[in-house]
């Protein structure tokens, strides 16, 4: 019985470790379950790609768990499980046949995908500060990203298919601004880059190091950091490339932010509307997409407000603003009976740096050296205080959000 029962707890965490689910949740799902079917002496060692487990009569299993990219429908799906389980509703073998059900389940088809980045490219240039014609030139070249990670890229290794995805990008946003079709040619490459983001490991990295576990954090962390050298390395290589060829830096405007579309009232839309696509690509529950939106909208008029009307600067600002979405992450969690995991990374999502990122890179390859470190200082300045927002909201009791565990 304890092997049955170890098998389909260790089944459960390699479907939330596979999908983008936190340490944490991982260890303490895994536990619940084979707490509730008698297994009291068991030892689940989980990190950021593996699970060690073993048993009080010998069993003993250690799985290689690479993240196979965010589907937190199946982390949501796996998490009512643990509580249908903890209600009676499923012996042994039939939670053993819901997991393998659920682990088998398609991700989303490669049509919405492709659709939720064009969308989502297209609400955060106009967050970043484009006007409303750079947003439709995201919406396509964020589409036509999107289709290459789908399709060939899915077939390369994970850098290679970044540093290719980013210059296709940055190409894609030089050509169109060049026959007049956007207007901010800064802004437009940073809302199509916006899908490569690693905002899964950035958040969950934070989360892990929050509850302790910090090889798991410091882990994912790095991986996140990676990705952001790959897309920086796509984007150097498209302009030293442009330089060759025209022997003269491309100019790139966009560090003023577009008078209409900076208005709170269509930024708030712009962050609803963005964050809807960008569930799609993290693989939310479609019945929870209207959420996660309202999270993200709602911390990002925070922040807009905080910093436009306040003596903070964006740096308070966004560890004010980030507090407020880790804050409404753990309450819908326990009104809605779903990971906080669901809210938190598609609402913070919005202020993670990702324009700093791409201006401290231009920076440096046009040799401006004050400015490329003012705009990397700024973007460690904001990281730094997304990472705090995160500890501190993550630090506070849970009966202060949860009604029972979730």
């Amino acid at each position: 019985m304890e092997e049955k029962v170890l098998e389909t707890a260790s089944l459960a965490g390699h479907i939330l470790l596979e999908n983008g689910a936190e340490i944490a949740r991982v260890e303490e799902t895994m536990e619940r379950i084979a707490r509730h079917y008698g297994v009291e002496s068991q030892n689940f060692f989980v990190l950021s790609n593996g699970i060690f487990t073993t048993g009080q009569t010998g069993y003993a299993k250690v799985e290689f768990i690479p993240f196979k990219g965010a589907q937190l429908e199946r982390v949501a799906a796996v998490n009512q499980i643990s509580r249908d389980i903890e209600a009676g509703r499923y012996t042994v073998e039939q939670a053993r046949e819901r997991l393998l059900e659920i682990r088998a389940s398609r991700s989303k088809p490669a049509w919405e995908q492709i659709l939720g980045s064009a969308v989502g490219s297209a609400g955060f240039c106009m967050i970043f500060g484009g006007g409303l014609l750079d947003a439709a030139a995201a919406f396509v070249v964020g589409m036509l990203l999107w289709a290459f990670v789908v399709f060939p890229g899915a077939r390369m290794s994970k850098p290679i298919a970044n540093i290719v995805g980013s210059a296709l990008a940055t190409l894609l946003c030089i050509v169109f601004h060049r026959i007049g079709f956007g207007v901010s040619l800064g802004n437009m490459i940073v809302g199509s880059l916006i899908p490569l983001i690693p905002g899964v490991a950035f958040t969950n990295g934070i989360r892990d190091i929050a509850d302790e576990d910090y090889i798991a954090g410091a882990t994912r962390l790095l991986d996140a950091i990676m990705v952001f050298f790959c897309i920086a390395a796509g984007v150097v290589v498209t302009f030293m490339a442009a330089y060759l060829i025209e022997g003269q830096m491309i100019v790139v405007n966009g560090t003023e932010p577009d008078a209409l579309c900076g208005t709170i009232v269509l930024q708030a839309l712009a962050a609803f509307v963005g964050t809807v696509g960008f569930s799609v690509i993290f693989g939310v529950p479609r019945g929870n997409y209207l959420q996660t939106a309202l999270v993200a909208m709602i911390g990002w008029v925070a922040y807009l407000v905080l910093f436009r009307y306040t003596v903070l600067g964006p740096a308070i600002s966004t560890f004010a603003a980030t507090v407020i979405v880790a804050s409404l992450a753990r309450a819908f969690a326990s009104w809605f009976k779903t990971p906080s995991t669901v809210y938190l990374i598609p609402g913070v999502f919005p202020m993670i740096p990702g324009g700093g990122i791409f201006w401290t890179t231009f920076f440096l390859v046009s040799s401006r050296l004050s400015l490329a470190l003012h705009a990397g200082m700024l973007a460690l300045e904001v990281t730094a205080a997304i990472v705090l927002g995160i500890v501190l909201v993550s630090a506070l009791p849970k009966k202060l959000f949860y009604k029972s565990r979730g």
